[in-house]
């Protein structure tokens, strides 16, 4: 690069205190005056700013920033840490009794790639803070920091054992906020740092979860097949020659969104994950097309199939009745709220011939009624057995299902009786934790466009410590959102907003240390 040299001070004034700070172009920078010489670097501490001129130097060379006692060596920048920023230094010429310092800056491509490597060395120390001065200097640098997110699924998308987890799904909505922000970047760096902190929390120390490399002719029912099967190899080796032969997500997206509703998969999460995917490849590009649907398909392998359990094995018999009943009046929007997963599958099963858009009314209805009443004695309880476990966040989901079936089964209208049913099932499953003693009215929303608008500013300082109770509010917020601003909630719009609401204002545990005492007490008794 191009050297850029510039006067900086006499040695006679740097003599009288053995250092000084001087401003060239837009630059602080320290000098200090050693027995080995003359050595420049920035003023400012590159952790969280501390002056250095106030710090302590040794006779080696290494300058101590008393704020935190991070050391650094002055004639290179290496930090003594190791996992830490660097401290930039600048080269010294001495003419005459003039002190001159070179302050050019590297050439764009190699700043870039030291902050993407400092970027990096923060993910793997799931270092929060860092990583969001690591990508808002990728900003200052003039760089795209949405380049953070890519790189972060990158390192990521292999470490994950079973597959996809809210992680890859908060991405997805992240950058929407991301994108309506335009002109605030301290909201926009926000987004960026919860999803690259979230990416990084969920692979802490975790290995690398090798995949197969082997490629077969994409088929699609071959892939499905393979998927039923929980055929890894075989359903990964028809991905990779679908990546091979350069199909887009619009080739596969039929395949994802039939696998994700084949079963009820893990109360819902697959097509969740599906319709975020998409999102996230449209977003960023064919770039991570690749790591995020192999990581998919890990997920359908390993997630439980929640139909085979013996409170919702009717779902199977529903699905098979669909449409096949009737009794001449059509599904009102409340009918299925408070029924328990079998009785509300058969009920909307008998309903299956009519038009989808009230069948769907009628179960993200039933959806927001368990939302608006759930029971927090239910979450606070000590003494229930683990079946009876359930929080907020099990219950907000049904918001967020209900919002994925709509968006997949509009693309592919023949998953409608499987999507719906599920979403039946996953409402009917909460039933049994519902306060009806709780008033619609008491969290009645009287402007919605306010009510949204705060919501979502609230994202921006959340104050959860834990990723996945934030993304839980950013899930829900904005799949309530869409489902109301398009529409498709209906009547339903109060409820959604009045359950909403309640989420919102009222006070979610997550820790339960009694609990888990007293149920792994009962637990290991039965063992004997």
């Amino acid at each position: 690069m191009a050297a850029h040299w510039v006067q900086a001070t006499s040695r006679e004034k740097l003599e009288k205190n053995g250092r000084a700070v001087v401003r060239l172009d837009g630059k602080q920078i320290a000098l200090f005056l050693t027995d080995a010489g003359i050595f420049a670097c920035n003023n400012r501490c590159p952790h969280e700013g501390y002056p250095l001129r106030e710090g302590s130097l040794d006779d080696q060379c290494r300058l101590t920033c008393n704020w935190h006692n991070w050391k650094f060596d002055l004639k290179t920048g290496e930090n003594a840490y190791g996992l830490g920023e660097r401290l930039r230094v600048y080269p010294v010429e001495l003419r005459g009794d003039e002190i001159w310092l070179d302050i050019a800056d590297p050439p764009f491509e190699q700043r870039r790639a030291e902050l993407m490597g400092n970027l990096h060395e923060s993910f793997v120390d799931n270092d929060y803070e860092r990583m969001a001065r690591e990508i808002a200097r990728l900003r200052l640098l003039g760089a795209d920091p949405v380049d953070a997110v890519r790189a972060a699924i990158d390192w990521s998308w292999d470490r994950f054992e079973f597959g996809w987890t809210h992680a890859f799904a908060g991405a997805a909505d992240w950058l929407a906020l991301y994108d309506r922000r335009q002109g605030d970047a301290e909201s926009q760096l926000v987004c960026l740092v919860e999803i690259v902190g979230h990416l990084a929390d969920d692979i802490l120390r975790e290995p690398t979860y090798p995949y197969s490399d082997a490629e077969t002719a994409w088929d699609e029912r071959a892939f499905l097949a393979a998927v039923d099967a929980e055929d890894e190899n075989v359903a990964i080796a028809c991905l990779n020659g679908a990546l091979s032969a350069g199909l887009g997500w619009p080739a596969l997206e039929r395949a994802f969104a039939t696998a994700a509703l084949s079963h009820y998969n893990g109360f819902g999460h697959s097509i969740i994950y599906v319709t975020k995917a998409a999102r996230l490849i449209e977003r960023l590009g064919n770039s991570v097309m690749a790591p995020l649907l192999r990581s998919l398909v890990r997920e359908f392998i390993y997630t439980t199939r929640e139909e085979y359990l013996p409170e919702f094995r009717s779902y199977e018999t529903a699905l098979a009745q669909w449409g096949k009943g009737g009794n001449g009046k059509r599904l009102d929007g409340g009918d299925l709220a408070g029924l328990n997963a079998a009785k509300g599958m058969a009920l909307l099963s008998l309903h299956g011939s009519e038009p989808p858009a009230g069948l769907y009314e009628a179960v993200l209805g039933a959806s927001a009624h368990a939302l608006l009443h759930f029971d927090l004695g239910v979450m606070n309880r000590t003494d229930g057995p683990i079946a009876d476990n359930a929080s907020w966040l099990d219950v907000t989901h049904g918001i967020t299902f209900s919002n994925a079936v709509r968006i997949a089964c509009t693309k592919y209208p023949e998953l409608w009786p499987q999507g719906l049913l599920q979403v039946a099932l996953q409402s009917g499953r909460n039933a049994g934790f519902l306060d009806p003693s709780v008033e619609a009215e008491d969290w009645a929303v009287c402007d919605s466009e306010h009510f949204f608008a705060s919501a979502v500013y609230g994202l921006f300082d959340h104050a959860r410590e834990a990723f996945i109770v934030s993304v839980h509010l950013l899930k829900t917020t904005l799949a309530a959102h869409e489902e109301i601003v398009s529409g498709a909630a209906g009547a339903q719009e109060v409820l959604v907003l009045a359950g909403l609401n309640r989420f919102l204002h009222s006070p979610l545990k997550r820790k339960h240390a009694r609990r888990v005492a007293h149920q792994a007490m009962q637990f290991v008794a039965l063992d004997g």
